[in-house]
């Protein structure tokens, strides 16, 4: 019975998540994801895909952020006609956020092509359109958490709470029938224990292989507690000694979230009421609407908080809600007394670029950095201490104070990683995807030096290494 799994993205890197399962020769996609960072890595895109992809039986996505979905409509572009299996929450999300990934590679492409045609150059075309993406939800099948499903005649799957966003899953799989079976566990992008809104990540007890995340294998995030005085400080400080704007680069699906539920809670603490707040993100403000209406999916402590103020959703409560452009606009005019969250998250495209264009040269603008920023992106180079910073062709100088608050991440630290890992029985192998090399390389030494926690087998995967899994629990690469 042949029984391989091919990884063909975010390996060494930590976008793009796509990874291929053939069984008795039907082939299925965990995940399809774009590759986001600088110009050189998002026109990796449009090199072809590694398989046909209408030979592809299924897709199985693990949530919606777009390095995980980003590139199912070029899928279906190219012949893909099979189901893509999802948490109904994530099928609501991908809705909203594969529509806008579309608008802005139409917008994107137009503006390469009044370029190329100055210099006689052949026009290109959007990786996809809204048309692609139409056609592609379409394709959907949204499932719930703990719901056995069949993928094809001989792979099975549940999907798990991973904590990590709205509808977010850890992919359990077994693959062949019995007394072969195996059975393979995924990840997806794993959340953090005791964040707000959504509820921990699931622990998984048996797996004959694990295919484990590991953005952040090499650090320990602040505790919540730590972070969240931190968060005062910058408030407090900006709000009483300074005068300029504050910045919130933030995903607009699950920061930006988890931003407008701090907000709620900590306004009086944090005299938040002297300032105007506003969630300047048609995207971000799209997905809210959908968290609130998957109420049922929320911990027990946003629950218990929001029958404790009726009428007050701490979703709904405290930001404007700028929708349109004209609203956005105005906002560059005000150059004290604004708390703007807008995406994108690691500061590569959305409303913050433009915010950014008018408060960072201003030295009273504090830019709060609050989740992971990918090597080559606008955010990196800020985090990483750049003194100006090129948006829309021009050269700024950044004098706004930059903050770094890894305590608001969403996805799960070195300890976490080995916490969710230690919960496997018999210390299956497992491989480490989603993570840059020296993250992964220090989560694997940190795996194997610990007697108890040991797997059989650690690896960290190059692009096109392809393993037999018939040979579990050793590993053996298949010619790819």
């Amino acid at each position: 019975m042949q029984m391989t799994l091919r990884f063909l993205g975010a390996t060494q890197e930590v976008t793009g998540s796509c990874h291929l399962i053939t069984v008795n020769q039907q082939s299925i996609l965990l995940d399809c994801g774009l590759i986001q960072g600088g110009k050189a890595d998002e026109l990796r895109n449009r090199d072809p895909f590694d398989f046909r992809p209408d030979l592809i039986s299924a897709v199985v996505l693990s949530h919606a952020h777009i390095d995980h979905s980003g590139r199912l409509p070029l899928l279906a572009k190219q012949g893909f006609t099979g189901p893509i299996y999802t948490h109904k929450a994530s099928a609501e999300l991908c809705a909203i956020m594969l529509k806008d990934a579309a608008m802005l590679q139409e917008r994107d492409t137009e503006r390469q092509n009044k370029k190329r045609a100055k210099n006689d150059l052949t026009p290109l075309e959007p990786l996809f359109t809204q048309d692609d993406v139409d056609q592609v939800l379409t394709q959907f099948v949204a499932l719930e958490y703990g719901q056995r499903f069949a993928v094809t005649d001989d792979i099975e799957a549940t999907l798990s709470d991973a904590g990590h966003i709205l509808g977010s899953a850890v992919v359990e799989l077994w693959l062949g029938q019995q007394p072969k079976q195996k059975k393979l566990v995924f990840s997806g992008d794993l959340g953090r224990e005791g964040m707000p809104i959504l509820s921990d990540p699931t622990m998984i007890e048996h797996a004959d292989l694990v295919m484990m995340e590991s953005t952040y294998g090499n650090r320990q995030h602040r505790s919540w507690q730590d972070t969240l005085t931190e968060l005062k400080g910058i408030f407090a400080n900006t709000i009483h000694k300074s005068r300029g704007n504050i910045l919130l680069p933030a995903f607009s699906v699950g920061r930006a979230q988890e931003l407008l539920y701090l907000f709620h809670i900590y306004a009086k603490e944090w005299d938040l009421s002297r300032w105007r707040i506003c969630l300047d993100s048609p995207m971000a403000i799209k997905a809210t609407q959908v968290y609130v209406n998957n109420y049922p999916l929320m911990d027990e402590d946003f629950k218990r908080f929001t029958r404790l103020s009726p009428g007050q959703h701490p979703l709904l409560s405290t930001a404007e809600f700028t929708s349109s452009t004209e609203e956005s606009i105005e906002l560059n005019d005000i150059h004290e007394g604004l708390i703007i969250i807008a995406g994108s998250g690691m500061c590569n495209g959305g409303r913050i670029r433009n915010h950014l264009a008018h408060n960072l040269a201003r030295k009273g603008t504090d830019i709060i950095i609050c989740g992971y920023q990918a090597l080559g992106t606008p955010g990196r180079l800020l985090v990483d201490g750049a003194k100006e910073l090129t948006i829309h062709g021009q050269s700024i100088k950044v004098d706004a104070k930059i903050h770094t608050i890894g305590g608001l991440s969403a996805h799960a630290d070195q300890a976490e990683l080995l916490s969710w890992y230690r919960h496997f029985v018999g210390n299956p192998p497992v491989v480490l995807v989603h993570g840059e090399p020296d993250s992964q390389k220090t989560l694997l030494e940190m795996l194997s030096q610990d007697p108890q926690l040991a797997p059989k087998k650690g690896i960290i995967v190059e692009k096109g290494n392809c393993l037999d899994l018939n040979a579990l629990p050793e590993l053996v690469w298949v010619p790819s």
